[in-house]
């Protein structure tokens, strides 16, 4: 099984990792859009207000900037420790060990719009491009990733299941044929459901714990949650 998660906008700073070298992240038929699209970053950073308008970010951000002008020269870290927030605290996979943090390695993967697909171990640095993105003078994200990552999710998933937790902008860039996707509902007791959002990003970070850690598998499909309760739906 593999558990494909979305990434977050903040990344955790530092690593102890060699720089950004493409040629060791899996899935090597994506590196002519990564190296494209790495190097589009850098040379756009010396644009601090070009930057500001295609990243999306304040004056206040511009730290965010600064990262992307050293991408080619920071550390590095495994790209399941470099995302935090409420998905990746609730994953917790520092806590993880023996067997545990072995299997979340194999099992984890993460969408990202800088990188396309990265596995748990793959070093990368920090960053700030996000499926939303808009790079000027260049295609969207969006076309650029679906010729050359849909192959290689549909080849991943045609041997085995994929859980899909990305959020929508990041599941635009790449399709999954046949991909379990995760809803996260809440029932009332008069037996309408809506979508959960506060809690959304920590119910999937903690399916994204449990599939590693083998308690169970993920949730039925069309599992009917208790009254009341928040359930993950898929």
């Amino acid at each position: 099984m593999l558990v494909l998660l979305p990434p977050s906008e903040t990344k955790r700073t530092g690593g102890d990792g060699p720089p950004l070298d493409l040629a060791t992240l899996s899935h090597p038929e994506l590196g002519a859009v990564r190296k494209d699209l790495v190097d589009e970053v850098v040379a756009l950073a010396a644009d601090i207000g070009a930057s500001r308008a295609a990243l999306g970010v304040s004056a206040r951000q511009d730290e965010e900037i600064a990262r992307n002008a050293a991408l080619l020269t920071s550390p590095t870290m495994p790209a399941i420790t470099r995302y935090t927030g409420v998905l990746y605290d609730a994953l917790a996979v520092r806590s993880l060990r023996g067997a545990s943090a072995g299997r979340a390695r194999e099992r984890l993967a993460v969408g990202s719009a800088l990188f396309g697909l990265l596995r748990a171990d793959d070093p990368v640095p920090a960053y700030r491009l996000s499926a939303g993105s808009a790079l000027p003078g260049s295609p969207t994200l969006a076309a650029r990733w679906k010729p050359v990552l849909e192959p290689v999710l549909a080849a991943i998933a045609a041997g085995q299941l994929v859980v899909d937790l990305r959020s929508g902008s990041y599941a635009a860039l790449a399709r999954v044929p046949g991909a379990v996707t995760v809803n996260v509902l809440a029932e009332r007791p008069d037996g309408s459901r809506s979508v959960v959002s506060h809690h959304n990003k920590s119910h999937k970070g903690g399916l994204a714990r449990r599939g590693p850690r083998g308690a169970g598998p993920p949730p039925r499909r069309n599992a009917r949650p208790k009254a009341g309760k928040t359930k993950q739906m898929h």
